[in-house]
């Protein structure tokens, strides 16, 4: 236990560090108003967005990521969260940090030009016309450390009189995307207790990032670390690092592969001499968030072992987010561990399935 406190302990260090009223014009006003919005200097909110009904919000851009625009506008206290798909037109005075589905990144300023769905990106020393929906994300320039982060935490709580069972099942998850990087980490708990049968204890968690090269290809890093009484783990940590690339990398959804080396620790909750494994590793990630207001991960990672000849490992894990008002959500997680070369009198697998309510900063 002390040990799944100090990995809590580590987590916050790390990420800390790394870390409706529309606004709307209608359509036979529109290229009137878009002329005095895109050449007006003096108000604050100086972005716009023509939407495919022909409306127009007026306002600041924040971010837009996952096929999510963030906008903010001066007769509302919520940020508007729009569909990148509703919009037709972007006008703007500021630069930005985009990034584009060929897994090219830059920072310029971009403007729709006179053919639909067409945007021209100007970076002062070339100018590129590209189509509106291959952005995957934009940011502007300046933008401050909070607005780069977004934290989600959930919990789930089971309580039946047969037997007085107790379960407690949380996840805190954090991620901030820079411009040429991305950091990320999680910490999981499930904590059951019940009459007469042993108490239940599993923790898993993550701390990693990843730096973005050209052409979609990236490098990671990341330690992972669980523990679980079914495989009679008091603790697994995972070091690894490597190299990944986008198939798949656009507005609606990414698909990727990543490999390289691993190196494992292992100490057991028995009498079982601590063990060490040099590995490979070979994963693969799904991420689809174009589904209105749901979305899906999916990662899946294989270890054959360097060191242990004929041993192997695997770990999968699968979440289905439904967004909910004022950045609620409710999520049906699913984590599967195995291991083909266990302890003697340990399980070759783990898997816990939650439901769980939360809310996310971003």
């Amino acid at each position: 236990m002390q040990k799944q406190y100090s990995f809590f302990i580590l987590f916050l260090l790390v990420s800390g560090f790394i870390y409706s009223q529309n606004d709307s014009i209608p359509s036979k006003e529109t290229k009137k108003r878009k002329r005095l919005i895109k050449y007006s200097k003096t108000s604050v909110y100086n972005d716009t967005l023509v939407l495919i009904n022909n409306n127009i919000i007026v306002g600041e851009f924040k971010s837009m990521d996952k096929s999510v625009i963030t906008f903010k506008t001066k007769y509302s206290e919520k940020d508007f969260k729009i569909k990148w798909h509703k919009v037709a037109e972007i006008y703007s005075e500021r630069t930005f940090i985009i990034s584009i589905s060929d897994g090219s990144r830059l920072t310029s300023t971009l403007n729709s030009s006179k053919k639909k769905g067409k945007l021209i990106l100007d970076s002062g020393v070339n100018a590129i016309e590209i189509d509106l929906i291959d952005i995957v994300f934009l940011e502007p320039v300046g933008k401050n450390f909070l607005s780069r982060l977004t934290i989600d935490i959930d919990l789930g709580i089971t309580l039946t009189k047969a037997n007085n069972l107790k379960q407690l099942t949380s996840n805190l998850s954090a991620t901030y995307l820079a411009n040429k990087w991305r950091a990320n980490g999680y910490y999981k708990t499930v904590l059951s207790r019940q009459d007469s049968i042993a108490d239940i204890n599993r923790m898993d968690g993550e701390v990693g990032g990843q730096y973005f090269l050209r052409n979609d290809w990236y490098i990671s890093t990341s330690a992972i670390y669980l523990s679980n009484d079914e495989q009679k783990l008091d603790l697994r940590s995972t070091y690894k690092g490597g190299i990944g690339y986008f198939f798949v990398h656009s507005s609606r959804m990414y698909l990727g592969a990543n490999g390289g080396l691993a190196y494992t620790t292992e100490s057991f909750t028995n009498d079982t001499p601590d063990k060490n494994s040099s590995e490979l590793y070979f994963g693969i990630s799904f991420n689809k968030y174009d589904i209105g207001d749901l979305s899906l991960l999916t990662t899946a990672v294989v270890y054959p072992s360097i060191t242990e000849d004929g041993r192997y490992r695997a770990d999968f894990n699968f979440d289905m987010k439904y967004d909910l008002p004022l950045d609620f959500y409710i999520k049906m997680s699913l984590t599967y561990n195995y291991d083909n070369q266990p302890i003697e009198g340990a399980s070759d697998t783990d898997y816990v399935f939650t439901t769980s309510f939360g809310w996310e900063f971003n």
